[in-house]
């Protein structure tokens, strides 16, 4: 069975798991302030240019967000995402159960467009009953987006300064970071993204690790109190270790870059020979998540072979679904995808 279901299907690169066999015997203080985490922030601050960001370590996504937002927001304020954005589709209402509410903006290709955000904003505060209704106290976007689609250098810059105008935090959503920022098509490097947002977090748990997310908040930007805030929300590791070690691995020689890049080449060798065989691609993607129109039929048989992720239906006949690439995605297997969906179609 071929599995392109997502990007952590797999465990984690043989040289994390070194890594944490390696230094499993040293004894080291918890909750992060152990040696290698403390190494791996320096090596997470130079990588992003920044050496006076706060950076922390979460275990996984949903918590990420959930804690981030709501240390970002005061109590009568909310987020806006856009409609497709996780935080308002697959996260279980996690940042409503926080307290805070989700404010949508239509999708564009899966992105928050500024001058949406703009009309959003300005349409709030011109009403004379704002005071009724939830402020929005921040803007989450992620890069990739849900849909695969990143934002371009010009984009984030216009969202930086629609927030600046207003006051509010911009928050990016890096879970499938690396992949952006290895895409044949994007003009965004990591120290745009730490010029440009207030906060965002690196993906390891989709890039390579076991699990772990990198949060930053550059120019020495994290809320107050925000490790006090961490543990209230039942969030804080005490061996802290296991997600510092991992970190420490990815961001030395230039590893976790180099992994994203893999996924890639994967992933543009898949789209050239699904586009050979007459595949209808739902929408463009440059990263490694890949969106097809195929046969229900097809799927029906492919399914029996090869694990793929449901999206949505097309029309009567033909669904919406999603292949993805990652860090461990071998060329054969690419391969051997493609050779069964010509079979099956």
């Amino acid at each position: 069975m071929l599995s392109f279901e997502n990007d952590y299907s797999e465990g984690a690169h043989p040289r994390l798991l070194q890594a944490l066999v390696d230094t499993n015997f040293v004894q080291q203080v918890g909750y992060g302030e152990d040696e290698y985490s403390l190494r791996a922030k320096v090596r997470i601050r130079a990588a992003c240019q920044d050496p006076e960001a706060d950076v922390f370590f979460l275990v996984g996504g949903t918590q990420t967000n959930a804690v981030v937002i709501d240390g970002l927001l005061s109590g009568t304020e909310g987020v806006v995402a856009a409609s497709t954005g996780h935080v308002n589709v697959h996260e279980a209402g996690a940042i409503e159960y926080t307290g805070h509410k989700v404010l949508t903006v239509p999708e564009k290709d899966g992105k928050i467009d500024a001058e949406d955000l703009r009309a959003l904003l300005s349409g709030f505060y011109a009403d004379p009953t704002h005071s009724h209704m939830v402020y929005p106290g921040a803007v989450y976007i992620s890069h990739p987006t849900e849909y695969g689609s990143l934002y371009s250098l010009a984009e984030l810059t216009q969202l930086r300064d629609v927030c600046r105008a207003y006051g509010i935090p911009l928050f990016l959503d890096g879970a499938r970071l690396g992949y952006g920022l290895e895409s044949y098509e994007t003009d965004v490097t990591l120290p745009d993204i730490a010029r440009l947002c207030d906060a965002f977090y690196i993906g390891g748990t989709k890039v390579g690790a076991l699990c772990g997310e990198a949060v930053v908040f550059p120019r020495h930007g994290a809320p107050k109190r925000f490790i006090t805030h961490i543990k209230q929300h039942g969030a804080m590791v005490a061996k802290g270790r296991l997600i510092g070690v991992q970190f420490d691995a990815l961001f030395t020689d230039g590893l976790y870059f180099d992994i994203s890049r893999h996924a890639i080449d994967m992933a543009e060798k898949m789209k050239r020979a699904l586009a050979a065989l007459g595949v209808e691609f739902f929408r463009p993607s440059p990263t490694n998540q890949q969106f097809v129109i195929l046969e229900n039929a097809a799927l029906n048989r492919l399914k029996s072979q090869v694990r793929y992720s449901y999206w949505q239906p097309f029309d009567e006949t033909r669904s919406v679904v999603r292949f993805a690439t990652s860090w461990a995605t071998r060329e054969e297997d690419v391969d051997a995808l493609i050779k069964k969906i010509r079979e099956c179609m």
